[in-house]
C-alpha cells in the first residue's frame, strides 16, 4: 500500500519551545512528514505560556491550527479528525484524556498516542494521575508510540492492552546541531533544567570533579537550580539558556554530560534527547548508564560512561585531542544514520502503512465472508 497521508497531530506545542522539550519534536517531525508527501496539520492549544513565548508561529511545513478549548477543537475539526489516515495524540495535551477519547471515538483512520513521557507515564497511571491518558484509553488506540523502547513496550501490550506498542524514540535535526569551530570554553558542561532526581548524579559526576580540578573549566546551563547548591569557582553557571543557543553551548565544550532521570533509568531504553544533539555536534558525550543505551551508542567508542568523579577526571586527564575527536565523530555519523528526524518520520510512516495494510486486510475478508453467506 503506497499513498500519501492524510495526518492530524494534536500535541502539547509546535509554536513554542520554551519550558518544553515536545516542539521541537514536533517541529522535526512535521517538516519531514509533509517532506515525504504526506499533508501534517497540527493542533495546538492556545495557552498563555506559549502564547507569549512563541519562537515558530509559522513552522515552514505543514499546517498549524490553534484553538482555545475542547469545545471549539470539536466544533471545528470533527470532520477532519475523522477523515485523518492517522491521528496522533501526543503527552501531556491539555485534556488529553478527553481528546483521546474522542479522538479514538469517531476516527475512522489510525489512531495513535505518541509517548514523549513514557516512564513518567506510566507513573502517573501507577498513582491514578489521568490527565491526558488513562488505562482503558490504551487499548482503544491503534498504536502507541513511545519514547522507550525494550521491555516497556511489552508492558504496555501485555499489562495495558496495547494491539501496538511502538518506538519512537526522539531524534535530532541535523540543520540545527552541527560541529563548528569554535574554540572550547569548557572541558566538561550540562545542558538541563534543575531536577531532584538527577542531581545527585550531577554532583556526583560534574560537581565533585570540578571541586578535585581547579584547572578544568565547567559549565551548568539550566534554570531553578536551589541557592543552597555549592558551585565551585570553576563552573560557570548560564541561568536560561534559549534552544537556538544549544549548538552553540555544545561545541563549546571538549566533552558533554548525559543525566538521565530516575524514571527513565528504571525503564530502560530511553535516550535523551541531550544525547543526539551532543553527538550531532560531534562532541564526545560522558553519560551514566542504563540499560539498553549500547543499542543507541557502542560504548568506549562512540559514548563515555562514568559513574564516579575519579572516572570522570580520568576521562578527562588521559583523553587525547586525537581520540576526543574520534569520539565524538563516530557518535555523529551514528547518529546521522539511525536517529534524525527523518528516521522517525519514515518509522512513522511504517507503522502506519502496517495498520491500515492490517486493517484492509481484515475488512477485506470479513466483506468477502459476508458476500458468501
Amino acid at each position: 500500500m503506497e499513498k500519501n497521508l492524510n495526518i492530524v497531530i494534536l500535541g502539547l506545542s509546535i509554536t513554542s519551545s520554551w519550558g518544553n522539550g515536545h516542539a521541537t519534536t514536533y517541529r522535526g517531525l512535521v517538516r519531514e512528514l509533509a517532506a515525504r508527501g504526506h499533508e501534517v496539520l497540527f493542533l495546538e492549544r492556545d495557552v498563555k505560556w506559549y502564547a507569549d513565548n512563541r519562537d515558530l508561529p509559522r513552522p515552514p511545513l505543514g499546517r498549524v491550527e490553534l484553538y482555545s478549548s475542547f469545545d471549539e477543537l470539536q466544533e471545528r475539526f470533527t470532520h477532519t479528525v475523522r477523515k485523518a489516515d492517522l491521528c496522533i495524540v501526543g503527552s501531556y495535551v491539555p485534556e488529553g484524556a478527553k481528546v483521546g477519547e474522542w479522538v479514538t471515538r469517531i476516527g475512522d483512520g489510525i489512531t495513535a498516542f505518541y509517548d514523549i513521557d513514557t516512564p513518567v507515564t506510566l507513573a502517573k497511571l501507577e498513582r491514578g494521575e489521568t490527565e491526558y491518558l488513562t488505562p482503558e484509553l490504551i487499548p482503544r488506540y491503534d498504536l502507541y508510540l513511545s519514547f522507550t523502547g525494550g521491555q516497556t513496550l511489552e508492558l504496555l501490550e501485555g499489562k495495558y492492552g496495547s494491539p501496538s506498542a511502538r518506538p519512537l524514540y526522539c531524534s535530532v535535526d541535523p540543520t540545527l546541531y552541527y560541529p563548528t569551530n569554535a574554540p572550547k570554553q569548557w572541558d566538561l558542561g550540562y545542558l538541563g533544567t534543575y531536577s531532584e532526581d538527577r542531581q545527585p548524579t550531577l554532583e556526583r559526576l560534574l560537581i565533585e570533579p570540578a571541586r578535585h580540578a581547579q584547572n578544568f573549566r565547567f559549565a551548568v546551563a539550566g534554570s531553578q537550580y536551589p541557592n543552597s547548591i555549592s558551585w565551585s569557582e570553576n563552573i560557570e553557571r548560564i541561568e536560561h539558556l534559549p534552544p537556538g543557543e544549544h549548538r552553540a553551548f555544545y561545541n563549546a565544550q571538549k566533552f558533554t554530560l548525559n543525566v538521565t532521570r530516575a524514571d527513565m533509568i528504571r525503564a530502560g531504553y530511553s535516550p535523551s534527547v541531550r544525547l543526539f544533539e551532543a553527538a550531532a555536534c560531534a562532541v564526545p558525550v560522558i553519560s551514566d548508564y542504563w540499560e539498553g543505551l549500547d543499542s543507541y551508542f557502542e560504548t568506549g567508542r562512540e559514548i563515555l560512561i562514568a559513574s564516579s568523579p575519579e572516572e570522570v577526571l580520568k576521562i578527562l586527564h588521559e583523553t587525547s585531542e586525537e581520540e576526543r575527536r574520534a569520539i565524538g565523530e563516530r557518535a555523529r555519523k551514528r547518529v546521522l544514520a539511525e536517529h534524525t528526524a527523518a528516521h522517525r518520520a519514515a518509522e512513522i510512516e511504517s507503522y502506519a502503512f502496517e495498520k491500515l495494510q492490517q486493517r484492509y486486510f481484515i475488512e477485506e475478508k470479513e466483506c468477502k465472508r459476508k458476500f458468501a453467506a
